[in-house]
């Protein structure tokens, strides 16, 4: 199975990316199924259901959120009635929607997606990550129930991300980190064939200090003082993300690659 995953979009600019990139990218590289975290995708925080429809009408399958999951208030009632749209498993246990589901590609195979917040320098304490993931790939073992299986491990220690990854060895398919929008260059296949890498970067403009126009946080940084709000940077975009190659049988994954498309990373394809 040929999965694409694309990291944290961020406002205008990374909403822009996706619809002009992705469903050329869907086609040219025969994926069977494409995961995309939308968490800052309208306005840098949140995402509301007019956006998360374009997202998807652009060649997504599933669309995860994060931290910033129910910041644009019609997600409340928009997750209620749209699977395709993920939130984390272990956010407050009243919060709508599901963090973990099993979808069915156009032929026939079905993968799960699972979310889970971290609790290292997050503002809020959430559920213990591991237990909560635990459970889910109990329940649905690769190779088994499903035939491939992804964590998208939403937050913003590296080695909370890192332990996760090795936590869930040989029983996912894909740990991938979002939620910093820095990404990384560790895309690999840990033992026991799962494929890996710390942050998936942001699909958003990198001229920009993660994805925001750069005079405010600059601001910030050397005076110490706010003036404005921060705004997303509106600059050509970058898909960031990541591409995994698995055996259908067992869940393994057999080939991984970082992703870079359009924008100042740009790389090779697949």
């Amino acid at each position: 199975m040929k999965i694409l995953f694309l990291g944290d979009v961020m406002g205008r600019a990374g909403r822009a990316a996706i619809a002009a990139h992705l469903p050329k990218l869907r086609e040219a590289w025969k994926l069977d199924f494409v995961v995309v975290n939308g968490e800052n995708a309208s306005s840098g925080m949140g995402l509301t259901g007019e956006h998360a429809k374009m997202i998807l009408s652009a060649g997504a399958d599933v669309v995860t959120l994060g931290d910033h999951a129910f910041d644009q208030k019609d997600m409340l009632t928009f997750i209620e009635n749209e699977p395709r749209i993920i939130r984390p498993l272990n956010y407050a246990k009243t919060a709508p929607g599901h963090g973990a589901r099993v979808f069915t590609t156009k032929s026939g195979k079905k993968v799960l997606v699972a979310q889970v917040l971290g609790q290292v320098f997050m503002k809020r304490a959430f559920d213990d990550p591991f237990s909560a993931v635990d459970a889910v790939l109990r329940q649905f073992p690769r190779g088994g129930l499903v035939q491939a299986s992804l964590i998208d491990m939403h937050c913003e220690a590296t080695s909370e991300k890192m332990a996760m990854g090795h936590f869930c060895a040989g029983r996912a398919s894909v740990v991938v980190g979002t939620h910093t929008h820095v990404p990384t260059a560790d895309a690999m296949i840990l033992p026991g064939d799962t494929a890996y890498m710390t942050d998936a970067g942001m699909c958003g403009d990198y001229n920009s200090v993660i994805g925001m126009d750069k005079a405010e946080p600059m601001r910030r940084f050397v005076t110490g003082m706010t003036k404005t709000r921060f705004e997303p940077a509106s600059g050509e975009a970058t898909l960031s993300g990541l591409y995994v190659e698995t055996d259908d049988m067992t869940g393994a994954a057999k080939r991984v690659q970082m992703i870079r498309q359009g924008g100042r990373l740009s790389q090779a394809a697949p």
